[in-house]
This record gives structure tokens, sequence and C-alpha cells, in this order.
């Protein structure tokens, strides 16, 4: 391919993507080199990898390669943090999630507020978690699980990958609208907390389905309920806790989003070129295969996401006291 195929090819992916009322030179000349994401997760994390599915398919839209720069640590917080004080031109954005609107009322020495201080651009997931519990425990519908645990006050706990995960949060939710008491136990990641739980140390966790649904399909883990408002395509035949629960939905969810001041014809190019890669039918099978599913929608629409999910959590960490790890 000549430079000059390439360069028509750049220009013809960038102009697919201008709105049609757009005349400003930032999106006729966006992008023109690659686009860093900052990605709070460790890579081959679940958040990586959806930033990376995703990020692979912007950039053969865009015509410019979208690379990924993993930066873990803090809720994901320090990748957001990151983002929000980097030039806001377009090419350096962030994958902003369920931890970012946790941490917002959680970590105490946040620089960026969440709320204000970024661009939305597009959802991208909404995912699923699983309330599980061993097989042998008693108790293997949400209803007797709330039974029982009322019963035996104080002698229940919960496990999580950490203070201040969707898995922590998600238990705290519980106890909050069913008035029942959970010991809360932290580990140093999901892993470990799997592990002792399919061992019968702990009781119950509300974790992510793609790092459970191995162990429930192989019977290690018994699955109770789902904690999304819908019930799962990779766990059809579990309900939710909404069910037994008025009320009760927690989810992990993903976006991206750019710096605050970021142009607004560069946000709407790239929001219309992630709704044209998520109405893909192949990738949306590839997410439901990870418990996942499509989000897309307005840059407004994710900011209320955002917003709406930041409050939320703020109530269930007050109510649960929690401080950082």
């Amino acid at each position: 391919m000549t430079l000059q195929r390439r360069e028509f090819l750049r220009v013809a992916a960038a102009a697919a993507v201008c709105p049609s009322f757009s005349t400003t030179s930032w999106c006729q000349a966006y992008p023109s080199k690659p686009v860093r994401v900052l990605v709070g997760f460790a890579a081959g994390s679940a958040g990586d990898i959806i930033a990376r599915i995703t990020a692979d398919r912007l950039s053969e839209r865009l015509g410019q390669q979208l690379v990924i720069d993993n930066r873990p640590g803090a809720g994901s917080n320090l990748a957001i943090e990151a983002m929000a004080k980097s030039p806001a031109d377009g090419y350096t954005l962030g994958l902003v999630n369920v931890g970012n609107a946790i941490g917002a009322t959680l970590s105490e020495r946040l620089s960026f507020d969440i709320t204000r201080d970024i661009a939305p651009i597009a959802g991208i997931v909404r995912g699923t978690s699983v309330m599980e519990v061993n097989p042998s425990f008693p108790a293997k519908t949400v209803a007797d699980f709330i039974a029982y645990a009322r019963a035996n006050p104080g002698k229940l706990n919960f496990a999580s990958g950490g203070v201040g995960t969707v898995q922590h949060v998600a238990g705290e939710l519980f106890k909050m609208r069913t008035g029942i008491n959970m010991v809360h136990v932290p580990y140093r990641g999901t892993a470990a907390a799997l592990t002792d739980l399919v061992g019968g140390r702990v009781h119950v966790i509300f974790d992510n389905v793609v790092s459970s649904i191995e162990h429930i399909r192989s019977g290690q883990l018994h699955a109770v309920a789902v904690t999304t408002a819908a019930r799962s395509s990779a766990l059809p035949n579990v309900p939710t806790v909404g069910e037994f629960v008025p009320g009760f939905e927690a989810s992990t969810w993903a976006g991206f989003a750019a710096p605050k001041g970021t142009p607004d014809d560069i946000v709407a190019s790239l929001n219309q070129a992630i709704n044209a890669v998520l109405a893909d039918p192949k990738l949306k099978a590839r997410f439901a295969e990870m418990g996942s599913t499509v989000l897309a929608g307005s840059p407004s629409e994710f900011q209320i996401l955002i917003a709406e999910e930041t409050k939320k959590w703020s109530q269930v960490v007050a109510y649960s006291g929690a401080k950082p790890g």
C-alpha cells in the first residue's frame, strides 16, 4: 500500500466519524497520530481486555492506533487522575469504570472529581456479578440466604478482592437492603477469595461472572443470583437478587472519557465511532461471553450514569463505614 493510499484511508476514516455539522479543523485533522488510553488495571484483567477489544476496533475505524497504557493502582483512580491532568487535545483517553465512582467517596486524596473533571465520551459495557456460595452451604436461594443470616446474626461473612472493590460494596449494599449482618473479609485479589470460598472458609462472594463462571460450571460453586437488574445470558437460569430484594442492583461498567475541555467535535467524533463499533453483532457476542452487555449511547448519557453511580455508592460507603485499605 502506498503512502498516498494510506493517507487517503486515514482521512476517509476520520471524515466518517465526524458529525455532519462539524466544520472545524479539529475534526478534519483528528486523529493525526496515535491515541493513548490509560487503563487502571493490570494487563490481562477483565477491564484491560474490555479496553483492548474496543481500542483495537476503534484503531481500525479511526485509521490511527489506540495504545493501551496500563496504570493499575488505587482502584484504577491513578489512571484517571493522570488522564484528567493530560492535555485536552483528544490524544489521551481513559477507561472510566465503577471503581472510580466508588473511589470518589472512599478515596481521601483524589485530586480530581469524577463528575466534574472529565469529559465523558461513551459507555462501553455493563458487566454482571454473581452472588455465589459453596455447594455445601445450607442456603441455595436469596430468600433462604436471608433467612439463614437472620437466624445466625453476625456468624456469616462475605469475601471480596479488597476494600472498595465492587465485590465489597455489593456485599455492603446487600446488607443495607436486607438488614442482615455479615462480616467483610477482604483479600488481596479475587483469586485468593475464590480459593477460600471453594474451600468453605468463607460463606459468600459477589463476584464478576468472568472470574467465577468456570467454578460455577464445574460445580465448585453455586450461583445464587446475579446482581444486575436483568438476568444474564451467561447464566440464563439464575435469578437476579432484585427479584427477592427490591431495588438491589450492583454491576460493573466501563467507558471511555477524555480530559475536561476536550473539544466538542473530538468528543462527538469519538462517541460516534465507539457507537458504530459497539453495534457490531460479533463484538456484542464477544462481550456477552464475558457476561457483559453493550452500553453505547451519548456523552450526556454516560455522564448521567457516572453521576448516578457515584451518588449510589457514596451512600453505601457511608453506610458501611469503610475506609481506604
